[in-house]
């Protein structure tokens, strides 16, 4: 680890200090466009400018609602500079949850596009919520019953749809407010404000809105950077997450402080992806998902597109799968990492000067000013290096509590720690193994299984693309475990087989009873809900009886 002074400032100013130091360096890129850092921190000033003059307060909260695009980073660094909180909103939420967040935020604004991505079109889910959008008087002004707070809503793109102010009039707003007055509001904007609120992805309940502090982003991103991937104005970094995830904010924090460029996508497409990471020489590549990776080194493009300048990898997923990873990028050092969004996102990511098996077996360390401690299930008390329990966290990154939620907030804020629901161990050398969620495990005729043993082991079927399991209701052992599995293109396997594959090489209360091949996986923002999977299988047994 390189030592460094802690530094903590804002995310407006650590943009202008970028701009200052880096001015013409690439600092955005999309396929269809690219912006400096001096571009990037006018534009930025553009839409500060524009909230001032729309009447957003310091501290208000507006939402994004769009795929990735060069407006929604301009949005992102607008707000931090003109002390706004922007609410990014998963783009995956439909009608029920887009209502319940729009309400539940407090929003006083939400921008939106009809770029009509793989997610939706925003327009008519927001008419959906909002029936009494069309007819409104004046687009500046708005009244919904089912937003009280919210005043305004803007389109970006060339569609007029009713209720909403374009975005030609929301920047034409500029020019009613100067820079003078951006600047006394970026200045008055202290370190525990929130710099951004991003809101969880519920199971069975609704969302919850975290939000998340200047301190905790920007000095979370800068670890990121000096700690860990140790960046330089020459890195490249390609990161097709959506910005509506710390995934995507978290990165482009870390680049700000190293000067680097971020490389995003409005969807993930491998085919652009492959062009995109060669084309633009990429450095560094954001993966993160198993999702993600596995549609790269399984595109028939892969083994001929020249990648040899990619030196460092960020993926979560089985040892299995991190070797298989490894291989396909022999050039490139792979490090994993471990966090949630009540704490900034990231608490933890490997080295590259890790040894190989904990670079494929653990999450790395955390950062300078956090601390991690595995408590007992049962009990609470500390368990031993090794031993596995829950995951908690204390220090600088951990969020204050749920917006207006104190019954979730008491339930995981508890003792000065933040309790995640991770079932992980910390061995001798400080470095995380994530273990799985404690509501991930299943009890199988009593005994306690990690889903995600199981999905490491079947990993390693030739035909197995990508397998999630989970439990399900049996009349004898209460619960079994049924794997859910994408094969490989072009290859072909039965249920038995799979079971077979495992029987008497893992323990046989392991094995799976239940073997679905799926070619869609239900997901959230960039993860597999697993929920989903259990509720479709149960429901499909049913059915059949």
């Amino acid at each position: 680890m390189n030592n460094y002074r802690i530094e903590a400032t804002t995310l407006g100013d650590l943009l202008l200090k970028a701009a200052d130091r880096w001015p013409e360096n690439d600092a955005v890129v999309f396929p269809d466009s690219r912006r400096t850092y001096r571009q990037m921190a006018a534009r930025a000033y553009d839409v500060a400018r524009s909230l001032v003059a729309l009447g957003v307060a310091p501290g208000e909260h507006v939402d994004i609602l769009m795929p990735n695009c060069m407006a929604y980073v301009d949005l992102i660094l607008g707000c931090a500079v003109a002390g706004v909180v922007p609410v990014p909103i998963n783009a995956r939420f439909k009608s029920h949850e887009m209502g319940y967040v729009i309400e539940n935020a407090d929003l006083a604004a939400l921008f939106t596009s009809d770029i009509i991505s793989e997610y939706a079109d925003f327009a008519k889910v927001l008419a959906d919520v909002f029936p009494d959008l069309a007819g409104q008087p004046d687009v500046r002004r708005v009244t919904l019953a089912g937003a009280p707070r919210l005043r305004t809503l803007v389109m970006y793109g060339g569609s007029r749809p009713p209720g909403f102010m374009t975005a030609d009039a929301f920047e034409a707003l500029r020019e009613d407010a100067t820079d003078a007055q951006v600047d006394r509001r970026r200045a008055a904007v202290s370190l525990r404000q929130p710099a951004i609120m991003m809101y969880t992805s519920g199971t069975t309940a609704n969302p919850k809105g975290c939000p998340i502090s200047h301190e905790s982003l920007v000095r979370n991103g800068i670890a990121m950077n000096r700690e860990k991937y140790e960046l330089t104005p020459d890195d490249r970094m390609w990161d097709p997450l959506p910005l509506f995830h710390m995934a995507s904010i978290l990165p482009l924090t870390a680049l700000l402080d190293a000067g680097g460029a971020l490389i995003s996508m409005t969807h993930f497409d491998p085919d652009l992806a492959l062009r995109m990471i060669e084309e633009e020489a990429a450095t560094v590549l954001f993966a993160a998902f198993p999702t993600i990776t596995t549609a790269l080194i399984n595109h028939p493009d892969f083994a001929g597109r020249d990648l040899s300048r990619v030196r460092r990898i960020n993926n979560v997923a089985p040892p299995d799968l991190m070797r298989q990873f490894e291989e396909a990028f022999p050039q490139a050092v792979q490090t994993a990492a471990y966090g949630l969004t009540e704490a900034g996102g990231v608490i933890a990511f490997g080295c590259a000067g890790d040894s190989a098996h904990h670079r494929r077996h653990a999450c790395g360390t955390t950062f300078t000013g956090l601390q991690a401690r595995i408590v007992d299930i049962d009990t609470g008390a500390e368990v031993p290096p090794g031993e596995r329990g829950e995951m908690t966290i204390k220090g600088y990154a951990v969020f204050d509590g749920y917006y207006k939620d104190p019954i979730k907030t008491a339930e995981t804020l508890k003792d000065g720690w933040l309790h995640t629901g991770d079932l992980c161990s910390v061995d001798e050398d400080g470095q995380i193994q994530f273990h799985g969620r404690l509501k991930d495990m299943l009890k199988v005729g009593g005994e306690n299984v990690a889903a995600v043993e199981i999905e490491s082991f079947i990993s390693n079927h030739p035909a197995v693309k990508l397998v999630q399991v989970v439990g399900v209701p049996d009349p004898r052992l209460e619960e079994v475990a049924a794997a859910f599995i994408e094969l490989k293109p072009g290859r072909h396997v039965t249920e038995q087989e799979i079971i077979e594959f495992c029987k008497g090489r893992i323990a046989s209360f392991k094995v799976p009873r239940h073997v679905r091949f799926v070619t869609e996986w239900p997901m959230s923002s960039t993860k597999i809900q697993k929920f989903k999977l259990r509720e479709d299988f149960v429901a499909a047994q049913a059915a059949a009886e």
